[in-house]
């Protein structure tokens, strides 16, 4: 119920007419007495004058200035009449109109879903990355013309933006681990990735016109770096023809599954090679027509395909090394992976689980090495999975950290690493963040001891394992979609998307915001 104090209190609306009433009634009470005074007769004050006072007689002057009297006061009765009127028509036509309600004062903007920020944080990831490597590349190519000593500045600056992505993809190695599990600080996480991101291209960045400078491929600087790509560019294509020998006597002493990572490698670099004949060649005619922006821009794409071409060789012959060094560690790796299962089953309480988990990491270890050991025997087989195999058996007994088992893990996680590596190097046209924050990690991992090869060597073979299937969906050149790391358009060579090969705008050394501040001439 209505409380009696306000059930008798008049509406707003009635309490400013009773206001504006009264003004009009006062107004009109003084005009009356304004009015009424001057009419009253002169001899009316006679009679309070005294005895011997005399009266005036009125004539016409007096008239006159009785009529004038009259005006001030029948101005001052319209006056405030009028005021009046316009007073209560005003208050009248406001009551009847609707109230419009107001505006509210704007508040702080709503956050973006958690989607589009994700979707953010994995372009910033990609970009830095394909920024770093170029750039990374492109380092390389200026150390071998102006020496080491003159790149020193811009390899202490791809240094520290490697060390700014390397943080960045951290930090999302732990938000796909679910760490933080706080809604809020998981925003706050990502925020964090797209920072560390653009720090490292805010660095390359602030390098890139020195670099420019340096190399001066536009200017005097254009003749060197041709004559040493095409130097390259043939040594390469020397080291195919080894290659193509190298793969085929693989063949014929490993199985197929050892050769799996490096098949059809020969023939992409070939691919690599062809293309970056095409543009050395159209940067040799641009500078003879005296267009050195164009030649500038084609140069760079051939350094960047011969650059791949190398990374392709290069795992081909690594993969040669690594096999030959895991066959001869195969024999003494079986030996001590048996000497630490005897001694595990000698003191079961060594090991800090239950005596039941004890035996049954024994047995699994017993069976690894009897099918290493058959495998051995039967001819062909994979020495490096061998190994790999071994140390995942070993390491839950709490051995294989030193002697010939500590370098078989080592061997085994270098060798995964680095493969990845190179296939995300060298289709990073295709490959999306989630492979390449694995490998980031894988990386890491590896640097920080024994402790970490296992973890290392596991999250490689996943890196590349997302890699190809980001390959498969995205680099297929009937796909119809442009390099998703770039962020530009590609040159499809052997099947996928070659990165930073653009017909215009070839990527450099410098960051995500710094990869188009270039155009070619026409």
């Amino acid at each position: 119920m209505t409380p009696s104090t306000f059930r008798g209190r008049p509406g707003p609306g009635r309490s400013h007419i009773s206001v504006r009433v009264a003004h009009t009634v006062l107004g009109g009470a003084a005009g009356l007495v304004w009015l009424v005074l001057p009419t009253v007769p002169a001899g009316a004050g006679s009679d309070l004058a005294g005895p011997g006072t005399r009266a005036v007689a009125q004539g016409p002057e007096e008239d006159e200035t009785a009529t004038a009297d009259l005006v001030l006061p029948l101005v001052a009765v319209g006056t405030a009449g009028a005021l009046a009127a316009y007073g209560y028509v005003r208050r009248t036509r406001r009551a009847r109109t609707p109230a419009v309600p107001a505006r509210p004062a704007p508040g702080p903007a709503a956050p973006p879903p958690v989607a589009e920020l994700e979707e953010r944080c994995r372009r910033a990831l990609i970009a830095a990355d394909d920024s770093v490597r170029t750039s990374e590349e492109e380092l390389g190519w200026a150390r071998e013309q102006v020496g080491e000593e003159a790149v020193e500045p811009f390899a202490r600056a791809v240094a520290e933006a490697r060390e700014e992505l390397t943080a960045a993809f951290r930090i999302r190695q732990r938000y796909d681990e679910g760490v933080p599990a706080d809604p809020a600080e998981r925003r706050h996480a990502l925020a964090g990735i797209v920072g560390r991101c653009a720090e490292a291209g805010r660095r390359l960045d602030a390098e890139s016109a020195g670099f420019d400078a340096l190399r001066d491929l536009e200017g005097d600087g254009l003749p060197r770096a041709l004559e040493l790509a095409e130097t390259r560019f043939r040594e390469l294509a020397g080291r195919t023809v080894t290659a193509e020998s190298m793969f085929a006597e693989l063949a014929g002493r490993f199985p197929p599954s050892t050769r799996n990572p490096v098949t059809g490698y020969t023939e992409q670099a070939k691919d690599r090679l062809v293309f970056a004949t095409t543009r050395l060649n159209q940067a040799r005619q641009s500078a003879d027509l005296g267009a050195p922006a164009r030649a500038a821009a084609h140069l760079r794409a051939a350094e960047s395909a011969i650059a791949q071409a190398a990374v392709f060789l290069d795992a081909l012959h690594r993969l040669d090394t690594s096999l030959a060094e895991a066959a001869a560690l195969v024999p003494d790796a079986l030996t001590e992976a048996a000497e630490i299962g005897s001694d595990t089953a000698s003191a079961e309480d060594a090991v800090d689980v239950p005596v039941g988990e004890v035996r049954a990491r024994l047995l699994r270890l017993e069976l690894v090495l009897t099918a290493v050991g058959e495998e051995r025997a039967g001819g062909a087989y994979d020495p490096l999975d061998a190994l790999r195999r071994i140390v995942r058996a070993v390491v839950p007994l709490g051995g294989g950290e030193d002697g010939v088992l500590g370098a078989a893990a080592r061997l085994v996680a270098e060798e995964s690493v680095a493969d990845a590596d190179a296939f995300v190097a060298t289709h990073r046209g295709a490959v999306g963040a989630q492979a390449r924050t694995r490998l980031a990690e894988a990386r890491r991992l590896l640097g920080t001891g024994p402790e970490g090869r296992t973890d290392a060597e596991e999250l490689a073979r996943q890196a590349r394992h997302l890699a190809e299937q980001d390959v498969r969906v995205h680099g297929h050149p009937l796909a119809g979609t442009d390099a998703p790391g770039s962020g530009q358009g590609g040159a499809h060579v052997g099947g996928v998307l070659l990165d930073d090969a653009p017909d215009d705008t070839p990527a450099s050394f410098g960051g995500p915001a710094g990869r188009g501040r270039r155009t070619s001439a026409p």
